[in-house]
């Protein structure tokens, strides 16, 4: 069961661990787990711009790295937004990724933003899948009944309420969908009938199952079940404690 304080981190599996603001730490192998950081993303979509959300992403990744003490910072697909971008661009998310290399190993799984090129040119070597703790790591855009437990990103979960939206970990008995690190997509509410659709494809059988736990810049806060958290968000809605609104420019799921 998971706490119901807010705090630094909340395990939402044995060795598993949902930590602010918005990483996966996998304890045994040292594994910082990032999902959907979608780098580039401003160049990429053509918009006048500075790349900020890129530098952004690294910052966040190597405050992590210093604090746990990280071996290994693995990306869970669609680490950047195309495999199309400037000169410019591309020598700004190679050297982030080097900064990262500089501090612990870098594994790159690709999704579906990485397009057919799997990103080669900017990313050079991918890999489609990942083990890590007895879990499998895929991007998630491709259905899987895998046996072991999965992790997967491509969802970009998130709580909304009161005109405000916060990232979100789900955590079931055998899926573990990770938020996105970008901060320019809702994605999917966790709330509503298409995110558990598509966790049906990994196995998920029911809303009661599925643990939520939302993130902020510094803290995690489990919010129990998507089946009650769904009832609760139906009572009158009251004033935020703590207001959280995200960056958002337009959706990109």
């Amino acid at each position: 069961m998971l706490r119901e304080s807010a705090a630094r981190s909340a395990q939402l599996a044995e060795g598993i661990d949902a930590v602010a603001p918005g990483l996966l730490w996998v304890r045994e192998t040292r594994t910082i787990v990032a999902a959907d950081a979608h780098l580039a993303y401003e160049d990429v979509i053509g918009g006048a711009l500075p790349t900020w959300s890129t530098g952004d992403a690294i910052s966040v990744l190597q405050k992590a790295a210093l604090e746990f003490g990280a071996r290994e910072f693995l990306f869970l697909g669609d680490i950047i937004h195309g495999a199309r971008m400037s000169d410019g661009a591309a020598r700004e998310v190679q050297s982030g990724l080097e900064r990262l290399r500089a501090l612990a190993t870098v594994t790159l799984v690709a999704g579906n933003h990485e397009g057919h090129t799997r990103g080669a040119d900017v990313l050079g070597d991918t890999v489609e899948y990942a083990e890590r703790s007895g879990w499998l790591m895929i991007h998630g855009d491709q259905p899987s009944l895998s046996r072991a437990g999965v992790i997967i990103g491509h969802l970009h979960p998130s709580i909304r309420s009161n005109g405000t939206s916060a990232p979100v970990f789900l955590a079931g008995p055998r899926i573990i969908v990770v938020p996105a690190l970008t901060a320019y997509s809702e994605g999917l509410d966790v709330c509503g009938d298409d995110c558990f659709e598509a966790l049906q494809a990994f196995g998920a059988t029911s809303r009661n199952e599925l643990q939520v736990v939302a993130a902020t810049h510094d803290l995690v806060y489990p919010l129990g079940t998507v089946s009650g958290l769904r009832q609760e968000l139906r009572r009158p809605s009251q004033p935020p404690q703590h207001r959280y609104r995200r960056k958002f420019l337009r959706p990109d799921r």
